[in-house]
């Protein structure tokens, strides 16, 4: 489909679904600007302040404007074989990175990638029309929630919540303890949403698609599943510190969006609290989605949905870059950096002045004094030589850090899991080990995904923190590494710098073949390598 019939497509939607909110704002137009006129004629004094109050709604519109949502409509669009995709796919997890790209490719589809971050990432919504139900069957529906609720050890509160937002009041409803099948479906009975947290951690497809856009984003992508009976609503508008994606898999909900109140409150790094109607305005987007629809919108827009009376909904949330901005990596550069400029340079070691107290401080901060221009000048100037020190590999280093702990651990296909410790042949049988395996120098071999590992100095330490032994249950688990020591780092990087391509272990740039069978034994036992054909049996 060209960009043309895209925008032709986009201007007639935009257009049919924005008609009743264009009629029924001319009327309250022609309303208040009747009023406005008579209040004119009455009382000249109020006419600059309802002219001062008219340009400050053109201001406002305009800003709203800036986010007015992009609509896609697509009839009879086709989902790519993505998620169910054999296990045994040989090509399937060539390269992770652009495995993940594929991926959200058919999450935004017909969307390309170009437009929706140069247009609408961390800007404004995006709500592509699909006309195919079944465009998300094989991710995850209802019978899958309760299959989990029957089968798995779920707890109100951890796993699950019981939610209702009636006239205005938000309420969860958990009891305490686990979660029975039965109990949670009588509260459904009664008008309540169901929410299951992390459903990765009890559904493979899910946690095969999340795990995949982690290494896309480079930032964890968790989910969250709501089931919500017709004629309801289980929460009340309030933003979120997460770029979402809502992925409609059953029935039907209505969505309305809304600006941020302030600019304060644009790509907040903290969700917000409940917000009552009367203070959130009129929407930007208001739609109801079907199976196969998405709607995105980045942290900070404003949100409710509620299904219609003959339909219940059941849809995932997509969320990522939590905590993921330049302030946040500027929190871990700046102590360090300053650490650095007091050890090595002796000017941040200098005394303050005498007399700083007397011209600096809040009661002295609109006093004018050439001592307090000269102190705040040598402020200024501490900071610019500041940079200098800033160790940013380092500190992204630790971004990065962080972002491995919070991953979820990889889904391996069984090939992979045939060419790795996780799958190996070596087994018990009939009283002894069989299947015994061994690598030689000849064996190919690469890190079995690109964003499972990150090589990270820290003190005199070099260490290769890693994924493969993370929970699918969030920091279940503490963060996980190999101290592998300076001299096997760059062994290391040239792995890293080799994917997705196998070397053998003999191409290892390490002084000893001793050495590179040391070193590739240790990342094999780990998890971390899988081979390019599965070991051969010794006799």
């Amino acid at each position: 489909m060209s960009d043309k019939t895209l925008n032709n497509i986009y201007q007639n939607t935009d257009f049919l679904l924005r008609q009743p909110d264009i009629q029924l704002k001319k009327k309250h137009s022609r309303k208040a600007l009747t009023n406005d006129r008579g209040q004119k004629k009455r009382n000249v004094g109020k006419r600059l302040k309802e002219k001062a109050t008219n340009e400050a709604i053109k201001k406002e519109k305009a800003r709203f404007n800036e986010k007015e949502p992009l609509i896609y409509s697509e009839s009879g669009a086709r989902a790519p074989d993505l998620v169910e995709r054999s296990a045994d796919s040989l090509h399937y997890m060539y390269n992770s990175a652009s495995e993940g790209k594929k991926c959200f490719k058919w999450v935004i589809q017909p969307v390309t990638l170009a437009k929706f971050f140069s247009e609408l990432w961390e800007k404004k919504p995006l709500l592509v029309k699909r006309h195919n139900q079944d465009y998300f069957k094989n991710l995850f529906n209802s019978k899958d929630l309760d299959r989990i609720l029957r089968e798995k050890h779920l707890q109100f509160s951890k796993n699950i919540d019981i939610t209702s937002y009636i006239n205005g009041k938000r309420e969860t409803h958990n009891p305490d303890g686990r979660c029975y099948a039965p109990v949670v479906w009588d509260f459904y009975q009664n008008g309540c949403s169901v929410r299951l947290l992390n459903p990765q951690t009890y559904s493979r497809t899910v946690w095969k698609l999340c795990s995949v856009l982690q290494e896309y984003f480079g930032s964890f992508v968790g989910a969250n599943v709501y089931l919500t009976p017709a004629g309801t609503q289980g929460f009340a508008p309030h933003y979120d510190d997460i770029e979402a994606f809502i992925l409609q898999l059953e029935g039907r909900k209505l969505w309305k969006l809304y600006s941020p109140r302030s600019p304060s409150e644009e790509l907040p790094r903290y969700s917000s609290p409940n917000f009552s109607r009367e203070v959130i305005g009129e929407p930007i987007l208001s739609v109801e989605l079907q199976a196969g629809d998405l709607l995105y919108f980045p942290r900070g827009i404003i949100h409710q949905a509620s299904t219609p009376e003959d339909s219940h909904s059941l849809h995932i949330t997509l969320s990522t870059c939590q905590k993921n901005t330049w302030g946040d990596l500027l929190e871990k550069l700046v102590p360090q950096a300053l650490s650095l400029a007091i050890t090595e340079d002796i000017e941040f070691r200098h005394s303050l002045p005498l007399d700083y107290l007397k011209h600096m401080g809040v009661a002295n901060c609109d006093v004018e004094s050439p001592e307090r221009d000269e102190f705040l000048k040598k402020i200024h100037h501490l900071f610019s030589k500041l940079v200098q020190f800033a160790p940013i590999d380092s500190a992204v280093d630790q971004m990065a850090k962080t972002f491995i702990h919070d991953c979820l651990p990889p889904v391996l296909t069984e090939r992979e899991k045939r060419c790795s410790i996780h799958g190996s042949a070596e087994r018990w049988d009939n009283g002894q080990v069989v299947g015994a395996a061994e690598l030689d120098p000849d064996t190919e071999i690469k890190f079995v995904r690109q964003g499972v590992i990150r090589l990270v100095m820290e003190e005199e330490y070099v260490r290769l923190y890693h994924t493969l032994e993370n929970s699918r249950i969030y920091h279940e688990e503490e963060p996980q590494y190999i101290d592998i020591g300076g001299e096997r780092a760059p062994a290391v990087e040239f792995l890293l710098h080799s994917y997705p391509e196998y070397v053998s272990i003999d191409a290892l740039p390490l002084p000893t073949l001793e050495e590179k069978m040391d070193l590739a034994s240790l990342l094999y036992d780990k998890g971390l390598l899988v081979t390019r054909e599965p070991l051969p049996e010794n006799d």
